[in-house]
């Protein structure tokens, strides 16, 4: 299978959302990030369900939709109801994560973890059959535009060697500072959704940015 590639909404012109939507329509992008953050479990804030409904409204493409937020369980069922194909939920805010994943697929929806740059991924060793997508983060989460933290390709290299190890399905997402500096390598460690923010939406054309990215 071909890798993913998701332009993250956060960096898209708020002020002209449905022609940033139409754009990734339109690009070889193949998924929409969107990140919601609660200004709890991390110290910003983007946005909630109306944009969401917004984003929907215009894409046609699946929307992957990472929650940065505390409780998220309380939210998964109106995620879902907005269009989310995937929802991801982070390691360190599920008191009973395996729960958490249970109730993302009862809703149709794919479930992801998500796991911050210090977390270690043997945690999910007894969880990584029952989820479709891990997001690894490689900034520290609640702000686009930061540095990728190298430490990333050694997680990508042991994350992939314990999900052939346990025949899971689960993909490899990676979430943050992905540039054309190091997009290959991360491809080359095993990785398999690259999300790209400010890369995608900062370039000058951004139609060949994303067609760059999809090249192996």
């Amino acid at each position: 299978m071909s890798h993913i590639v998701a332009p993250s909404i956060l960096s898209a012109d708020f002020g002209n959302l449905q022609a940033d939507c139409e754009f990734v329509n339109a690009s070889a992008a193949d998924w929409f990030h969107v990140d919601i953050m609660d200004g709890v479990f991390v110290p910003n804030i983007s946005f909630g369900f109306p944009v969401l409904k917004a984003i929907q409204k215009h894409a046609t493409k699946p929307l992957d939709v990472h929650l940065m937020i505390v409780e998220p369980d309380k939210f998964v069922q109106q995620f879902a109801q907005h269009g989310a194909s995937v929802i991801t939920v982070h390691y360190e805010a599920c008191q009973h994560l395996h729960r958490s994943i249970q109730l993302i697929r009862s809703t149709g929806a794919k479930p992801g973890v998500a796991l911050n740059p210090h977390t270690p991924v043997h945690l999910l060793t007894d969880i990584i059959t029952d989820v479709d997508l891990v997001c690894l983060m490689s900034v520290n989460p609640g702000f686009g535009g930061q540095q990728f933290i190298e430490n990333t390709y050694q997680k990508v290299t042991t994350l992939k060697e314990m999900i052939v190890r346990k025949s899971s399905a689960a993909l490899i997402e990676i979430d943050g500072g992905v540039t054309l500096d190091n997009y290959q390598k991360l491809l080359q460690c095993g990785a398999d959704v690259l999300v790209a923010g400010n890369t995608v939406f900062n370039a000058a054309n951004r139609f060949e940015m994303v067609k760059t990215l999809k090249q192996n």
